[in-house]
């Protein structure tokens, strides 16, 4: 079976001391490849070294992150749009809203996710979105887009039912990580009825560890306790879950 970790910030200096025992568990747990979110210009030659030590594997995306969005976010959206000039990239992403901390650059958020998008559109990338504490309006935000043909995936869903139907419905997908896992998360209740050709998977690590490695250092080779859980929930075999997710990532990110 194979597996495709949608997104995972394997860069982090977390993993820098034991990167090569991390990556061998992610072979040896079927992973074949890694998508890595781009958050803002303080993370792009970590991101970039790990595309060059493990190629066709660690592969990125670019994208300015909602949680640093900040009073220089003009000169951050510049360095996001100079690689994106570049060179080709698997997606724009991170991007988004998120209204969890601080809602200070609310405004800037949707500003700068807009003009993303566009790009998203204008360069035919997929986005990968992040959405905290702003479902509702991150999918408002979404729809003229997705009408345009923009397509992608929200990264790590955690919402209802309804808002699942409502991202499927746009043409997006749904990214499944450890909150799946999660007994009172209420996630697996809102995905069992969305079929597995709208989800794919993801670690975020080093966050949110699936169950049985809460309170431990998210890894790529935990993926497999994510798809164990959706396989239960859809009541399909393993390597159906391995098969469709990693064939929809595949299709999204065209990469």
């Amino acid at each position: 079976m194979r597996f495709i970790d949608t997104h995972s910030h394997i860069y982090d200096t977390g993993f820098q001391e034991d990167m090569n025992a991390v990556m061998a568990s992610a072979k040896s747990a079927g992973i074949e490849k890694i998508y890595m979110p781009g958050i803002d210009s303080t993370c792009i030659d970590a991101m970039m070294d790990m595309e060059t030590k493990y190629p066709a594997i660690c592969i990125p995306m670019m994208g300015l992150h909602p949680c640093y969005v900040k009073e220089n976010y003009q000169e951050e959206l510049a360095i996001v749009e100079g690689w994106l000039a570049k060179r080709k990239f698997a997606a724009i992403g991170e991007i988004g809203l998120d209204y969890y901390w601080d809602k200070t650059f609310a405004k800037e958020q949707q500003l700068v996710f807009e003009k993303q998008m566009q790009w998203g559109l204008d360069l035919g990338l997929p986005i990968n979105i992040h959405t905290r504490n702003a479902m509702g309006e991150t999918i408002e935000m979404v729809k003229p887009f997705a009408k345009k043909g923009l397509k992608g995936i929200f990264h790590c869903f955690s919402g209802s039912k309804e808002s699942a139907q409502q991202i499927i419905e746009m043409g997006f997908l749904l990214g499944l990580g450890g909150v799946l896992t999660y007994k009172n998360a209420g996630v697996a209740e809102a995905v069992v009825d969305i079929p597995l050709e709208f989800l794919v998977l993801e670690t975020d690590a080093p966050y949110l560890p699936p169950v049985p490695y809460r309170g431990k250092r998210n890894e790529p080779a935990f993926m497999i306790e994510v798809a164990k859980k959706l396989a239960e929930i859809k009541n399909v075999p393993l390597h159906e879950v391995a098969e469709k997710t990693s064939g929809n990532a595949e299709r999204v990110f065209n990469y």
